[in-house]
């Protein structure tokens, strides 16, 4: 990175998000901390989304927007964010979310102060279609801890809704994974291979807003299965709209991905030890996952 270069990208991924889109910029361009480009992916929109992100393009040097020709999907277009970024830090917005306007300057000085911390976020205030909070999320997870099984465990095993992946991120952590993965639970995955780079550190204040509407990813997908739980099979569409139609069994993938984690990062006999035993316990909790795959490809089988 050369000295032009500011000190944190935030990559905005979007796709017909005229309703909200504008107050997810309002709310970067109005940060304490002002050493920062916005670098917004729009994935092909069909609504008025191009004309209000070539609006701010044009208010504020720090926003450059680009446009996919095709949708790419959820993962392929969070990723172009990430690989049109220049600086040290990097962090990602949902263009439905907003943040408080000293989030990046506090996010920024604990990544200054501690290089052992990979990614600093915030207690997560939920907010209606209106910009009014109605819920919190606080929940405290051991990813602050110095052994790398211990935060493994944290991410894998403990409940969590993903929200950390919405925080500052070291650029040359992010760049040591395959960044966001084109498969249900991608989000979690990352987490995870951030989990085993680094230290995560929680400042607890409420300075992120995931805004609940209808057409929210995780109210669409979430806990939609009889058995109770999260559509993986849907979320793969999301994040790759070219498995549409295809066998896959995300659960399946999930693991494959959370066991090929933990032999590519660097650990110890006994740390990697324990992230197996705790990638067992994970297993053991999901199983009934496990099997909806199983019985997913078979009504797929035989309805071909």
């Amino acid at each position: 990175m050369n000295e032009s270069n500011p000190k944190v990208s935030i990559g905005l991924p979007v796709y017909n998000g005229e309703n909200y889109v504008a107050e997810a910029i309002e709310s970067v361009l109005a940060q304490t901390f002002v050493d920062f480009e916005l670098v917004i992916v729009d994935n092909a929109s069909t609504d008025r989304t191009q004309e209000i992100c070539e609006y701010y393009e044009a208010k504020d040097p720090r926003v450059s927007y680009y446009r996919n020709s095709v949708n790419l999907g959820a993962a392929g277009n969070f990723n172009r964010a990430f690989e049109l970024s220049s600086a040290k830090y990097f962090k990602w917005l949902a263009h439905d979310d907003v943040i408080a306007q000293d989030f990046l300057e506090k996010c920024v000085k604990v990544l200054d102060s501690d290089p052992s911390i990979v990614l600093c976020f915030t207690n997560v205030g939920v907010i209606d279609e209106n910009g009014q909070q109605i819920d919190k999320y606080d929940i405290n997870l051991r990813t602050d801890s110095v052994d790398p099984s211990e935060r493994f465990r944290a991410l894998v095993v403990d409940w969590h809704m993903c929200f950390d992946i919405f925080g500052l991120i070291r650029s040359d952590a992010l760049s040591q994974t395959p960044v966001m993965g084109n498969y249900g639970h991608g989000d979690g995955v990352l987490l995870v291979r951030l989990g085993l780079i680094g230290k995560f550190h929680k400042i607890h204040e409420y300075l992120f807003f995931s805004r609940r509407h209808p057409t929210q990813s995780m109210r669409v997908f979430g806990y939609a299965l009889d058995e109770g739980g999260n559509d993986y099979h849907a979320y793969v569409v999301w994040f790759d709209p070219s498995k549409r139609g295809k066998i896959v069994f995300p659960q399946w993938r999930i693991l494959t991905e959370y066991f090929k984690s933990i032999w590519t990062y660097r650990l110890g006999w006994a740390e990697r030890l324990r992230c197996q035993l705790y990638l067992l316990w994970w297993v053991a909790k999901n199983r009934k996952n496990f099997w909806y795959d199983i019985r997913a490809f078979g009504k797929t089988l035989f309805s071909i």
